[in-house]
């Protein structure tokens, strides 16, 4: 049964939020959003996912295109992109370059005004290479720009941050809600240690935009943040500095240690999770634009051996038995590297992972529901409004 009661306290919360640059806009870092706009986001979040569990159809549009471009492989991301569009009406086109004119040199200008015409909304992931994600994502919406002023589009497409070199969005706020909803609402988040560290995994160039989404977010809510991570896999510095910012603007805390027994003392949430060195994707970043395969393959050998020498970076149950009562919430993006099962030796023991497993998968289940926030809130500027539509539409999703 409908519990109406529940809407309209979702709907109340809603229409207490004032964004500010959500409409109209593209969601490419999180550090561009006001706190309203966050909030905001989340709570349309929730609301859709309310709405669709009470078998409502909440289709804004009747019809249009979603765009994906991935530039590096996905699971739970590429999936969760589609689940959105397909949520809101949309039908999701994957653009594969591999079979387009890009081979043949088209120019970014040409292609996204050429697969645009309909189109609503591009998701893009570009996350491999330093300097590469974020401006290509710029780039992109500089040719939108063009081609919707000069009448070429009929609308210009929002673009969503699937994941770029510089921050996960769509990941980092699906953790901010899982946490919201975990500790009951977003003024229970302020002192609450979150630890964010670096964990060993047999392979090496995993991108940085994870912790830097975390810790770009999170600070901003004033959690006490504890980065974690051996000497020298350093995160962006500028980033670093944001979140340190962040943290003091808020009344929260931020800081760094190089040890995960230090870091998990007395946490409430743990979030290990691999990364490559921030000077490594910079060499590797050179390699790729000097074609040095060469070179790529050495550093590749370097960087394994160097992360083969903290091993002991994993998540164990004695790690676990350090945080508050021994009760910390796990986190992890997913796919984590689980020690005898996906590899020898990995992020997290098997018998840790297993326990936290259910939550891990509630964590990712947030995401679909996200990205369809962030498409939704690009497009329309009332958001009370489209809500209380859909409902007083009642139209159902599944007819039984």
């Amino acid at each position: 049964m409908f519990d109406n009661e529940k809407f309209q306290q979702l709907l109340s919360d809603l229409k207490q939020l004032k964004s500010e640059n959500l409409f109209g806009k593209d969601f490419l870092l999180t550090w561009e959003k006001s706190i309203d706009d966050l909030k905001t986001v989340i709570q349309v979040s929730q609301i859709l996912r309310f709405l669709r569990n009470n078998n409502y159809s909440v289709k804004a549009f009747d019809s249009g295109l979603a765009i994906s471009i991935f530039r590096d492989k996905s699971t739970r991301t590429r999936f969760s992109f589609t689940s959105a569009s397909d949520l809101l009406g949309l039908q999701v086109i994957d653009f594969d370059e591999k079979k387009t004119q890009i081979t043949h040199g088209e120019t970014v200008r040409e292609t996204m005004n050429m697969i645009s015409f309909m189109t609503e909304v591009i998701g893009i992931r570009d996350d491999m290479f330093l300097g590469y994600g974020h401006q290509y994502m710029l780039d992109v919406a500089k040719a939108l720009d063009d081609g919707y002023a000069n009448g070429v589009l009929p609308q210009r497409p929002s673009i969503v941050n699937l994941q770029c070199d510089l921050d996960h969005p769509t990941q980092a706020m699906a953790d901010l809600q899982h946490l919201v909803n975990y500790f009951g609402g977003f003024d229970q988040l302020k002192g609450k240690k979150i630890v964010m560290s670096w964990a060993y995994s047999p392979s090496y160039a995993k991108p940085l935009s994870v912790p830097q989404g975390i810790i770009g977010l999170m600070s901003r809510f004033g959690m006490d943040i504890t980065l974690a991570y051996p000497e020298g896999y350093d995160l962006v510095p500028e980033i670093v500095e944001m979140a340190k910012a962040n943290a003091q603007r808020t009344g929260g805390n931020f800081r760094i240690v190089h040890s995960m027994e230090e870091a998990f003392k007395d946490a409430d949430v743990v979030y290990p999770k691999s990364w490559a060195p921030f000077h490594i994707m910079q060499e590797r970043t050179k390699l790729l634009k000097a074609g040095d395969q060469k070179g790529l393959d050495e550093l590749e050998k370097q960087a394994l051996a160097e992360n083969a020498k903290h091993k002991d970076w994993t998540t164990t149950d004695k790690l676990m038995q350090l945080t508050k009562e021994g009760k910390a919430l796990y986190m992890h993006c997913l796919p984590a590297d689980i020690t005898g099962v996906s590899c020898e030796h990995g992020e997290v023991d098997a018998d840790v992972f297993e326990r936290y497993r259910i939550p891990t998968y509630v964590q990712a289940s947030y995401k679909p529901y996200i990205i369809a926030a962030m498409i939704l809130t690009s497009k329309f500027g009332n958001m009370p409004a489209v809500v209380e539509q859909i409902v007083n539409r009642n139209r159902k999703r599944v007819l039984f």
